[in-house]
């Protein structure tokens, strides 16, 4: 059987976690394969909203099998907490869920180190969530990792953290003024989850092999997206690992073959959190409009999310960087309340038109959006179940984007709750 991957397109936050409920009503497996616990994703059921930060969306669905891959950092306290919360509200979890035991985890000095190294940028800060996301896995790639199988090894456990806090120590005494940390203390911390975690720990790489053999249907869920992967993303100003489809494949465990459907996510406009690049931002009441009505607020951070119009430019990229088989398009809704709606088509750098998405950060820096303008709807959707239920401007939206990416739309969220969507199945 094969995979599907669910990525987002654009700076993350596009709604993944509600395709991926979309489509884990057809499979058995759900897997997170990048990012920590910096991701959210939003589920509604009815009157209730699962906010997930390490929990893949799946779980929200009774029976799927859910994993955090081994290309997933850890904090074990967050984790402890959000399996807690989701059992208190009824959800069956620790039967369900498996984490890794080659993903590494997230101490509280890479949580300190984050938040030092984003106040000594200043005004060239990246925006990070301040989670630890970054030092954890500068850490996992310089081989000073504490991973998830060490909890259950108090020898290799000690012998690792005295190697990581050698070098960590020096920098939080020397250059930031600050008490050391103990191995036996953070030891300690660590082994106090020893007891809840173990049960889940697995090799869910294997798992997920076995399954796809056994011609069960997987799906492999990103956080962050693409524009914020660390090699093709808006560099510096982007996360620590590879939230594109190549991250998928080795964060997860799985073969490349098995992979046949990859769904890229965008919402019908822009959104970004944190710094960096965004050529088509807003900064006029039109903004505040689809903020406050499509509720950007970060569901990690609670930020204010930064709001423009749709960047075809940059989604086409992502979408032919990603081989992407299909899109969706999310928070369409959101545009009924604009009376004209604009389109980025293009880019200007210096009054001349450039083709494409700009390699060099400088260009993007400097590009200015050129657009196409198209009618708004300035009515209800969320109503709609089928395409042809949008009024003729949203499916005219719809048609275009779905002709610029070159691929087929096959959802369409219309509002936020899980049936207000308009699902096309693609085979999976």
């Amino acid at each position: 059987m094969t995979a599907t991957v669910v990525l987002g397109l654009a700076w993350g936050d596009e709604g993944k976690g509600r395709v991926c409920d979309a489509l884990a009503s057809d499979v058995g497996y759900v897997s997170r394969y990048s990012g920590g616990n910096n991701a959210g994703h939003t589920v509604r059921v009815g009157e209730e909203e699962f906010k997930l930060h390490l929990v893949p969306s799946g779980i929200v669905r009774e029976g799927v099998i859910c994993t955090i891959g081994n290309g997933v950092v850890v904090n074990p306290e967050v984790l402890v907490e959000e399996v807690r919360a989701l059992e208190e509200r009824g959800l069956d979890v620790r039967d369900r869920l498996k984490v890794d035991g080659r993903a590494h985890l997230i101490m509280p000095y890479h949580i300190a180190l984050d938040s030092h190294r984003e106040i000594a940028l200043g005004n060239a800060r990246i925006g990070t969530t301040n989670r630890g996301i970054g030092p954890t896995y500068e850490d996992k790639v310089a081989r000073y990792g504490i991973r998830v199988q060490d909890i259950f090894d108090e020898g290799i456990l000690k012998t690792k953290l005295k190697a990581a806090l050698r070098e960590k120590n020096a920098i939080f005494e020397n250059v930031y003024g600050e008490e050391h940390y103990e191995v036996s203390e953070l030891a300690s911390w660590l082994l106090s989850f020893k007891e809840f975690i173990e049960p889940m720990v697995a090799d869910t790489g294997t798992m997920l092999r076995d399954a796809l053999e056994n011609r069960e249907r997987v799906l492999l869920e990103g956080g962050q997206a693409t524009l914020l992967d660390n090699d093709h993303g808006t560099y510096p100003f982007v996360t620590s690992s590879n939230p594109t489809v190549g991250g998928a494949v080795v964060g997860s465990g799985i073969p490349a073959r098995h992979l046949e459907y990859v769904v890229g996510v965008t919402k019908a406009y822009t959104t970004r959190v944190g710094d960096g690049p965004m050529p088509t931002e807003l900064f006029d009441e039109t903004g505040e409009i689809i903020r406050s009505v499509g509720r950007e607020y970060g569901t990690t951070t609670g930020r204010a999310r930064r709001v423009g119009w749709l960047d075809l430019p940059a989604i086409k990229w992502a979408a032919s960087l990603n081989g992407i088989t299909h899109v969706a398009i999310t928070l369409l809704d959101v545009l009924s309340a604009v009376d004209e709606i604009k389109i980025c088509v293009g880019y200007e750098i210096d009054g001349k038109a450039v083709e494409g998405y700009p390699m060099h950060q400088t260009d993007l820096h400097h590009a200015r959006p050129v657009y196409k303008t198209v009618p708004g709807w300035g009515e209800d959707i969320t109503w709609c179940r089928m395409r042809g239920d949008l009024p003729e401007a949203a499916q005219d939206f719809v048609a275009f984007v779905e002709a610029e990416v070159g691929t087929p739309v096959c959802m369409i969220s219309v509002g936020p709750e899980r049936d207000q969507a308009i699902v096309e199945r693609i085979g999976i």
